[in-house]
């Protein structure tokens, strides 16, 4: 019972996608699968996770929704728009990173990336190899993007990524994907492996929450 109370508590407060925090709703259409893209590589820099949440936020606000939109905007404004989001750390090389990347993505699958899921044809691993081949975007940004994209890419989960099992393992919680499904399923917040990945890529992340979670549930 005190893993069933530790992932209740875990997922009542930090049960959501790091996508729904940046404001996009994840449909499998191009636009919020770039915007999820985007997103994927701010949040894979070594910087707060608010701070690359932020930053998709102004991005998007400034009208940098779409592989087109981003690569027509000149590299100042890119530049401008994650500083308001306060990712001045690595403003200008990711920057240049988005406004390449988009051109990468136009020319490779027409600013689609439903393009590169069929190429990829079920194979998680084709599909991180692909999201490789843009520029900023590695292993742990493509991890991201496949954790956040399985609630409606479902062939691409059960997906729980090397950061949610360190989060499960600083909660005293089974430190297998299979197991912690499992857990969550039987317990009261039965949720998608998305949500469950990102609340646990929390846990990782905070310290202080993940031993208050711990604490109330008396682990």
């Amino acid at each position: 019972m005190g893993d069933l109370k530790t992932l209740d508590l875990l997922l009542g407060t930090y049960g959501r996608t790091y996508a729904e925090e940046a404001g996009i709703r994840l449909r499998d259409t191009p636009q919020p699968l770039y915007q999820l893209l985007v997103l994927s590589l701010l949040l894979s820099a070594r910087i707060r996770a608010s701070v690359a949440v932020a930053a998709a936020k102004a991005l998007f606000a400034d009208g940098m929704r779409t592989p087109r939109r981003m690569a027509d905007a000149t590299w100042q404004q890119r530049v401008d728009a994650l500083g308001e989001g306060g990712y001045r750390r690595y403003d200008e090389r990711t920057a240049t990173q988005l406004g390449d990347g988009a051109l990468v993505l136009l020319d490779e699958w027409a600013g689609d990336l439903r393009r590169l899921r069929r190429e990829a044809d079920g194979d998680t691993d084709a599909l991180r190899a692909g999201l490789r081949r843009l520029p900023g975007l590695g292993p742990a940004g493509a991890d991201i993007f496949v954790r956040e994209v399985q609630a409606v890419w479902p062939e691409t989960g059960p997906f729980v990524d090397a950061k949610a099992l360190q989060g499960a393992e600083r909660l005293g919680l089974p430190v297998s994907a299979g197991s912690l499904l499992r857990l969550a399923h039987a317990g009261s917040r039965d949720t998608g492996p998305e949500v469950l990945a990102a609340a646990l890529v929390r846990a990782a992340l905070d310290k202080h929450a993940a031993e208050s979670i711990g604490l109330s549930a008396g682990t």
